[in-house]
């Protein structure tokens, strides 16, 4: 089986416009969420969310075209366009270069906008572009055609797990042949009145409106709920032998992924399900010593407590469990791009040796009880580290790597 080795990075989220700026903030403390601005939140419970900022579309893709695409697709091209020209990898068979993108909900914005405008003025008034600028596949669409990708072109739509599962698809397809480059981008940007008031007619959402930078608490015992987050990440994969061939730049190799199904609820999450995603991922990687895990920690109860029991009964008990964190506290949950936004911070953690803190955390909750590395940045040697992510419909996803 081939060996799959990151070379490229690319983030944008609430904090930052790139990774370095964005990492920066993480590791700081710094809390991107703030009132919303997007829509008109006055009739809304929940008004806060992890905007991105000062972001132009017109900075990556022509400004007559940007009509075209719905936002999660700028805030994906802006991503995988840093990751591109970071790996420095023009000189790859293009049609040897894949891409795998993901969204959880794709263009919510422009399905809001369009409904509305059927209602109101007419079917025949919907614009030629809501399906093309809607669609979570067009995400890879637009990217595979500004970067002339012409391998394979797959997309992941697994809710808050997508950007990991489009890590670990990727990942196979390489292994497998299949191409020797995969360009990975998961974005989402559903911060809509539809978004919002979806999540919270669920009680998903935190309504502490009248402090939003310290609404999303990961594992503490106040949490409750998650904060929307919009943003994304990008990561260049490729076979070991031609990146060395190349004398690219390797942040890692990817050594383990796992997959699993609750089979439990459509929205509750299990225990059993993240449990065995981390166990398939750890196997497959050769059982190692992880230096560092990047949770999926969403601020929600029963989340935040089941991963924390699931690390635990992975590595058998909470003495042999290393630092453990969440950066939704900073950035909101991104949905489908939380696992791509995360992988790159892992990355990152692990190329700096630094880890972003659990900011919010202020007390204690006896069923989350493991380093939470709380409120400051920690310097670490990360050798090897674990990402995760789970989604609605019990749909999980993990990955880990090591430095070489």
């Amino acid at each position: 089986m081939r060996r799959v080795v990151v070379t490229g990075l690319g983030m944008i989220n609430s904090v930052g416009n790139d990774r370095e700026s964005a990492f920066k903030a993480m590791c700081e403390g710094e809390c991107g969420i703030d009132t919303i601005t997007l829509f008109d939140i006055e009739k809304y419970s929940v008004k806060i969310a992890g905007e991105v900022k000062n972001f132009d579309p017109s900075t990556v893709m022509d400004a007559k075209e940007v009509k075209k695409a719905d936002r999660f697709i700028h805030l994906g091209l802006k991503a995988a366009q840093e990751a591109i020209e970071d790996a420095q990898c023009n000189e790859l068979d293009k049609e040897r270069f894949g891409v795998s993108a993901a969204s959880g909900i794709g263009g919510l914005p422009a399905i809001e906008k369009n409904s509305i405008i059927i209602e109101t003025r007419g079917p025949r008034r919907i614009s030629p572009f809501f399906i093309p600028s809607a669609l979570v596949n067009m995400l890879g669409g637009f990217v595979s055609i500004a970067h002339q990708l012409k391998g394979p072109n797959l997309s992941s739509v697994t809710a808050c797990a997508a950007g990991t599962h489009a890590i670990n698809e990727a990942c196979k397809t390489i292994m497998l042949g299949g191409a020797d480059a995969m360009l990975v981008v998961a974005a989402e940007s559903a911060i809509t009145g539809a978004g919002i008031g979806g999540f919270a007619a669920m009680k998903a959402l935190s309504t502490r409106n009248d402090d939003p930078k310290h609404a999303s608490r990961p594992f503490d015992a106040n949490r409750d709920g998650f904060i929307m987050g919009e943003g994304a990440g990008a990561l260049v994969l490729e076979e070991y032998e031609s990146a060395k061939k190349r004398g690219a730049k390797i942040y890692a190799e990817i050594i383990g992924f796992g997959e699993s199904g609750d089979a439990s609820h459509i929205t509750t999450p299990s225990l059993d399900g993240p449990a065995r995603a981390m166990k398939a991922a750890y196997e497959m990687a050769g059982r190692p010593k992880l230096d560092y895990i990047n949770a999926h920690g969403t601020s929600t109860p029963i989340n935040d407590k089941n991963e924390t029991a699931a690390i635990k009964e992975l590595l058998g008990g909470k003495e042999n469990c290393p630092p453990v964190t969440s950066i939704k506290g900073q950035i909101g949950h991104c949905l489908g791009a939380a696992g791509g936004i995360e992988a790159v911070t892992t990355l990152m953690a692990m190329e700096k040796g630094i880890i972003p803190p659990t900011i919010n955390y202020e007390t204690p909750d006896e069923n989350c009880d493991l380093d939470y590395v709380p409120n400051e940045a920690r310097e670490a040697e990360i050798d090897v580290a674990m990402s995760n992510s789970f989604g609605f419909g019990g749909t999980n996803g993990v990955v880990i790597f090591k430095k070489i």
